[in-house]
């Protein structure tokens, strides 16, 4: 199969390519940087191509011959939509790594038309959103009535430039939450609960996660909260990044100051996932995940899912709908825990 990576030279972009070639896989490196993308395909040997997203003709062109897509260049608000639109004209599978609500909330909006020219789209392939959908999906099997869910998680290693620069933007935002089916803006950090993870339980908060989207087209679940742990300081910075000039100036700095996960981080960090379903007669059942590096677990799934993309079902898919609720745990380092339903 011939697929292709585009956004090969951001952090997670460069994981994947390294990855891919040890493993004996040989995909197109493509980005809108010669200047980048060049000597990266140089030094793995590998096929590449060069055009922005700007044009839709040149991303046509781009995908000339290549059967799938690992969309990994953010942020996916501005770039999704180009290229999935493009893979639904010239008939490629598509997939990204994306963690946006809004961009999975749009992809789904296009799965009739993807559905009728045979084409998959399956964005949040890597740490957003495979665990956590998986774990919802899960719980949701255990709990076939259930009406709300909680979903949480932690991440240790630090994060990429993207990472960063998405986050800063959402949580200037505000919240998302799922209440009654639908997606509504709350206050960030409005909601918090106490996680029971692995390592210990823990006070987290509700953040605007993609499982907001994406847990509601796996389980039909009404209400959903996702949450995570966020420092004190982080809390009161998401007050003065509403301030559109100071946010501008904040999502500049990251390019120059984060560079990402080092080695050592990525080897000798993990991730825990946290969840729970409710049904209206109170019946609960929650289940945990634990696995590498974030983004370790990201490039795992990402080259899983884009070697039997062209076997999955057409239109939008999440990955527990597409893969089965057992995917997250055949990925390397996963374990899952089911508790007993209560």
């Amino acid at each position: 199969m011939t697929w292709l990576l585009y956004g090969a030279t951001g952090y997670t972009g460069r994981l994947i390519a390294r990855r891919a070639v040890t493993l004996g896989m040989r995909p197109v490196l493509a980005g809108r940087s010669a200047a980048k993308v060049v000597p990266l395909a140089a030094e793995l040997g590998l096929e590449h191509r060069v055009f922005g997203l700007q044009e839709p003709g040149a991303i046509r062109r781009g995908l000339a011959g290549v059967e799938s897509v690992a969309h990994c260049a953010g942020p996916f608000t501005r770039t999704a939509l180009p290229m999935a639109a493009a893979c639904v004209e010239t008939g490629t599978g598509y997939l990204d790594i994306t963690g946006e609500i809004d961009v999975f909330e749009s992809l789904h909006a296009m799965g009739g038309r993807a559905a009728a020219a045979g084409v998959t789209l399956l964005p949040g392939a890597g740490f957003d959103v495979v665990p956590t959908d998986c774990v919802a999906a899960l719980l949701a099997a255990r709990l076939p009535d259930a009406t709300q869910l909680d979903l949480a998680f932690l991440t240790g290693g630090g994060a990429s430039p993207g990472t960063v620069r998405t986050a800063v933007e959402s949580a200037a935002d505000g919240g998302r939450i799922r209440s009654g089916g639908e997606i509504r803006t709350v206050p960030f950090a409005s909601r918090q609960v106490r996680a029971a993870f692995p390592s210990g339980a823990r006070t987290v908060v509700s953040v605007p996660w993609g499982d907001v989207s994406t847990a509601y087209h796996s389980t039909g679940i009404p209400d959903i909260t996702t949450y995570t742990a966020v420092p004190a300081a982080a809390l009161a910075a998401t007050r003065v990044l509403r301030l559109g000039p100071l946010r501008g100036a904040v999502g500049g700095a990251v390019g120059r100051l984060v560079r990402g996960p080092g080695e050592r981080a990525l080897n000798g960090t993990g991730c825990e996932v946290w969840g729970r379903a409710r049904d209206a007669a109170g019946n609960t059942v929650s289940a945990t995940l634990t696995g590498p590096n974030p983004y370790r677990l990201t490039v795992d799934a990402v080259l899983r899912i884009i070697e039997r993309l062209p076997g999955l079902p057409d239109g939008f898919q999440t990955p527990s709908r597409a893969l089965g609720a057992d995917f997250a745990a055949t990925l390397d380092g996963v374990e899952v825990t089911m508790a007993a339903l209560r």
